[in-house]
């Protein structure tokens, strides 16, 4: 599907981000020099991975949305260049892409490790970190976690796995390869619940039924843009991009037709 194919299907979301960022980029020989600096090779290469929502989904008409996704239409949009998307399993082989130069964009977790690799525009999206446990789930609260047992599933190489193999004591936590995994090892009774952002637990527990949240949150992800660290002096012209779209509410509609739940405000990270 197409740039403009997407923006026909949807008249009204596309006038209300014209006007979100009219004028952002000035005249035609600085959007040409600032689509250089961010995509080189003349085409906006944005990583996303499917089954998140700050990523990229499907809706109920196959049409992709998402945070990452729709954040990374725009900007291309922007700098008069064509996008394309690729897929990858995992969030942490985006990050490793981007940090190679592999990937020019794409929206995260803005972790000071991540930072390591690559460099974060200021915070886009605030969301809250959670926990799923399928039906009839003898895990009522977070507090009954971290005893002897429990499996706690994750996703291999993220923010989520580094952080809770040191906040639990008891508990195991054990690495899905992706959230498709995830569910299926579900299915075949390998791990109890499943941590990550809540946006994408929502997602799975559409396809688990019975399975809901636990109640509270165990922490918060700032999503940001995230590029190639060498490419630092776009960072400012992102910041601008990521206040307009803020200020126009156009993140918003992002939300809703991607389906994110979970979010709260925006803070600095």
């Amino acid at each position: 599907m197409t740039l403009s194919t997407h923006f026909a299907a949807h008249p009204a979301r596309a006038t209300l981000l014209a006007f979100a960022v009219s004028g952002l980029f000035g005249t035609p020989s600085r959007a040409d020099g600032e689509a250089r600096l961010l995509a080189p090779s003349g085409t906006l290469r944005v990583g996303i991975y499917p089954g998140s929502p700050t990523s990229m989904v499907a809706d109920g008409a196959g049409i992709p949305h998402g945070l990452a996704y729709d954040l990374g239409g725009e900007l291309a949009k922007r700098l008069g260049i064509p996008v394309d998307y690729i897929k990858f399993d995992r969030v942490a082989d985006i990050v490793a892409a981007v940090h190679t130069g592999q990937v020019d964009f794409t929206v995260t977790n803005a972790t000071p490790v991540r930072a390591n690799d690559v460099s974060f525009s200021e915070p886009v999206l605030a969301i809250e970190l959670g926990f799923l446990v399928p039906a009839n789930s003898t895990i009522g609260s977070i507090d009954d976690i971290d005893k002897p047992g429990v499996r706690v599933g994750v996703t291999k190489g993220s923010t989520s796995e580094r952080m809770l193999a040191t906040k639990f004591k008891h508990a195991t936590v054990v690495p899905a390869e992706s959230i498709r995994v995830a569910i299926a090892m579900f299915g075949r009774g390998e791990i109890d619940l499943y941590a990550t952002n809540k946006p994408t637990l929502y997602e799975m527990s559409d396809q688990m039924p019975g399975s809901h949240l636990l109640d509270g949150n165990w922490g918060r992800e700032h999503m940001a843009i995230a590029i190639p660290r060498w490419r630092a002096d776009a960072l400012p012209l992102l910041n601008t991009f990521v206040t307009e779209e803020l200020s126009s509410g156009a993140v918003d509609v992002i939300q809703l037709q991607a389906g994110i739940r979970g979010a709260v405000k925006s803070t600095r990270y």
